[in-house]
């Protein structure tokens, strides 16, 4: 195959400038068609990517990160600003709310390539709610760069969908549109679901045993799901009884405009005492009483012991005077025995303290 860009012939030594100039134009045309077929394979790399118009629009779900790549997308396909191309289309829906809304654009990596730019740019649009083009309007300014970029919106109406165009900038000498990799996220007052139009509640510190209402709200009544469902009344309500054995973290669940989202609320359980479950009455002055920290906050307990038969050893209202391992005055056999405590507070009576404590000598 004879070669596209041949050397000229040998010239006359007369004419050495017209030699060179003949070589130079041939490597610069060259070079020029080098950097045009690198250009061509990258985006052959690429194939067109799916909302790269507004028909194939992706969904933006609030405070959730996407990463993208506008390479691919048509270099002539105008990207809601001017001087810009290779758009990529992404909508969103406000929440029950409304209000400002933030589009994020991070981590803009763009290829050094010949006649194109670095820079990317953003804009919000809202619409008739089809694509129909002329119908769009911008709710935001443009504004592009290669760090980062932000773009904030006027105040939006509630549940009301718009658009972001994310593409890249066509600056200066370019004839080319910037192509590059970009991370972008949805956020802002209008925007954002969780404590919104989902909310599992507030955190609640309950006493070991008992129970506490939750309090969850969806924007959607039909559908939401409780996790995990142990120590619950039930997951078909948004305001189930919660009376989990131990600390226990549930998630409220749904999906809104399309996007799924969780909250989460903590039922902390709390023991008012923790008795120990081993002494050594031996009379060393060491460890020789049954004491519990924080009995001396509820003197109107009562403390009952028994041993492995069921017969009561110690019994006490209050508990100032702590359990010496005895039974009547006579020393107990070293072995397990079993408590039974009602705390009685002030504010009523609550679930008992029951397990075990060993004597040991």
């Amino acid at each position: 195959m004879p070669n596209i860009f041949p050397y000229p012939p040998p010239l006359p030594s007369a004419w050495p400038w017209r030699f060179c100039s003949a070589v130079v134009h041939n490597v610069t045309i060259r070079f020029v068609f080098s950097l045009v077929l690198g250009l061509v394979a990258t985006l052959a790399c690429h194939a067109q990517p799916p909302n790269s118009t507004c028909a194939g629009a992706a969904l933006l779900c609030a405070e959730q990160p996407q990463t993208a790549n506008n390479t691919g997308s048509p270099v002539n396909m105008l990207g809601g600003c001017p001087a810009t191309g290779a758009p990529l289309w992404y909508s969103f829906t406000t929440n029950s709310q409304g209000g400002i809304v933030n589009v994020t654009v991070t981590n803009i990596d763009c290829p050094l390539i010949s006649g194109t730019s670095s820079e990317i740019n953003a804009v919000v649009l809202s619409g008739d709610g089809t694509c129909n083009l002329p119908a769009f309007v911008q709710a935001s300014d443009c504004e592009q760069g290669n760090d980062e970029v932000t773009v904030t919106t006027v105040p939006l109406a509630a549940n009301t969908r718009y658009w972001v165009v994310i593409s890249g900038a066509i600056n200066g000498m370019d004839t080319l549109p910037a192509q590059c990799d970009f991370a972008l996220m949805l956020s802002g007052p209008g925007a954002n679901i969780i404590n919104v139009d989902v909310d599992a509640g507030p955190d609640v510190t309950i006493e070991e045993g008992n129970d506490t209402q939750l309090n969850g709200q969806v924007v959607d009544l039909t559908d939401f799901t409780w996790s995990p469902t142990s120590g619950l009344s039930g997951t078909d309500n948004l305001q189930p009884i919660a009376s989990p054995a131990s600390t226990t973290i549930y998630s409220l669940s749904t999906t809104v405009a399309g996007c799924d989202f969780t909250d989460q609320v903590t039922v902390e359980i709390i023991r008012l005492i923790n008795p120990p479950n081993t002494f050594t009455p031996n009379g060393d002055g060491k460890n020789d009483l049954w004491e519990i920290p924080g009995m001396a906050d509820y003197p109107g307990a009562q403390v009952v012991i028994h041993d492995r038969w069921g017969q009561v050893v110690y019994r006490s209202t209050g508990y100032r005077d702590p359990w010496d391992g005895t039974a009547k005055g006579r020393p107990l056999s070293v072995g397990t025995y079993y408590y039974h405590i009602q705390l009685n507070q002030l504010e009523g009576r609550s679930p008992p303290y029951v397990g075990f404590v060993t004597i040991i000598r």
